[in-house]
């Protein structure tokens, strides 16, 4: 929160424009979906590349959203494939409990309806869990694409409770974010954001 309240027309400006890319790139034919999910990980990085900025004293910029653009190319490709995780087990659950298929929304004439919505959501929540750090680690310490992700999955390994704790309250601020059409949002994800930078730092022994 003290991260937030540096500046958080910022932060909830930033969440506004990875909320409308995740609407609207989806409803491209063909190609949406994959696109999404190639570049929107990548965008919602920006959130933390903002917390580091507000953590240093420094004023966090939208421009932030298109930081990873200076990153090396193995670590895109660690956050992308971290994210991609997430994205099938989301897509899987999907089609298993409401037979909605994530891959093809525009195939769905009834759109995915609201247990669906939750279940996968908290199924992509418990699974982002063991990655959460890859973007960091990728990002910020310049760890290779198999280091990422070996010390992420560590770190949740020896943080399985306060983390399993985070997941649950990221799960709480979707909620809110959902039953608020979406308003909720806006605080949700910078919020998720800046605790994934919080924790990163207190586990990761960053100064």
């Amino acid at each position: 929160m003290r991260l937030w309240k540096r500046a958080p027309m910022t932060f909830c400006a930033m969440a506004l424009a990875i909320l409308a890319g995740n609407v609207l790139l989806p409803l491209v034919p063909l190609v949406g979906v994959a696109i999404a999910q190639l570049v929107l990980p990548l965008v919602e990085c920006g959130l933390l590349y903002a917390s580091l900025a507000a953590d240093r004293g420094d004023r966090p910029r939208l421009g932030q959203l298109v930081a990873f653009v200076g990153a090396p190319a193995r670590a895109q490709a660690a956050v992308v494939a971290a994210a991609l995780i997430v994205f099938v087990a989301e897509a899987f659950i999907a089609n298993v409990a409401g037979g909605y298929n994530m891959l093809m929304p525009e195939s769905s004439t009834e759109g995915i309806s609201g247990t669906t919505l939750v279940v996968a959501y908290a199924s992509g929540i418990l699974v982002s869990l063991p990655v959460t750090f890859v973007p960091f680690a990728a990002l910020f310490d310049g760890e290779s694409f198999r280091t990422a992700f070996a010390q992420s999955g560590a770190a949740f390994a020896r943080n399985l409770t306060p983390l399993v704790l985070y997941g649950a309250l990221s799960f709480g601020l979707v909620m809110v974010g959902l039953v608020t059409n979406g308003i909720g949002l806006l605080l949700a994800l910078p919020w998720s954001a800046a605790a994934s930078y919080a924790a990163w730092k207190d586990i990761f022994g960053v100064a």
